[in-house]
């Protein structure tokens, strides 16, 4: 939900368009990327946050439709940018404001980790695309819940204990990289965040319980009121 620089930010994983990396060079233990967007940056400036195959980057030099974004030790050990090179497509998603509609879901802009697709089919006028990932985050996935990939809100059709389904319409193919990728390509993941908060919620409150049970003192403390 931060960008590099710490600010919060949100996205809703309803990709704008995709761009291109030009350049990839050292930037202290990190990477800087820079990326040609498909589309006009001229309302963004130094500083705004723009999402990256889902990543929030925040982007330190902006030059037309060219912006460039330094990318952490800890966001290259968690996503796919570490294995990507010059010349690699990527969806690229500007913040959200306050005005705008919420149409997909909140992303945070925060990679879980990485995942694999397994399989691909057409399905009628749709793909039918299978991913898998680790267990650490298949607890999080639900059928008809929401999953972001590659920065792509998406909703599960279905789910195993270490896969999951989605549907890819014809819009969302032409407009993002999915509709190219192909079984054996790794993805960015990032699971619903709503998930995230239940969890923590019920393990406080398993603690709580063991107790003497929770309270308006105990939701106080642990950050709920």
């Amino acid at each position: 939900m931060k960008n590099e620089f710490g600010v919060a930010r949100m996205f809703t994983g309803i990709i704008e368009g995709m761009g291109t990396i030009t350049a990839i060079r050292p930037s202290g233990q990190g990477k800087r990327f820079a990326v040609e967007a498909g589309f006009s940056l001229v309302d963004s400036g130094i500083g705004d946050s723009i999402a990256v195959n889902g990543a929030c980057l925040t982007a330190v030099a902006i030059v037309g439709t060219r912006f460039e974004a330094d990318i952490s030790p800890e966001t290259l050990s968690k996503t796919l940018f570490g294995k990507m090179r010059i010349g690699d497509r990527v969806n690229l998603e500007r913040a959200l404001r306050l005005s705008d509609r919420l149409d997909g879901h909140l992303v945070s802009g925060h990679v879980d980790g990485v995942g694999v697709m397994s399989s691909r089919r057409e399905l009628g006028n749709a793909i039918l695309i299978t991913i898998t990932l680790p267990s650490s985050l298949a607890r999080y996935i639900i059928k008809k819940g929401s999953v972001a990939v590659d920065g792509v809100s998406l909703t599960i059709n279905d789910c195993g204990s270490d896969s999951f389904d989605v549907s890819i319409i014809p819009h969302t193919a032409k407009l993002t990289t999915i509709g190219f990728k192909k079984p054996g390509d790794p993805v960015n993941i990032e699971t619903d965040m709503i998930g995230k908060y239940v969890e923590r919620f019920m393990a406080k409150t398993s603690i709580s319980d063991s107790r003497g049970g929770m309270d308006m003192q105990f939701l106080a403390k642990s950050g709920f009121l």
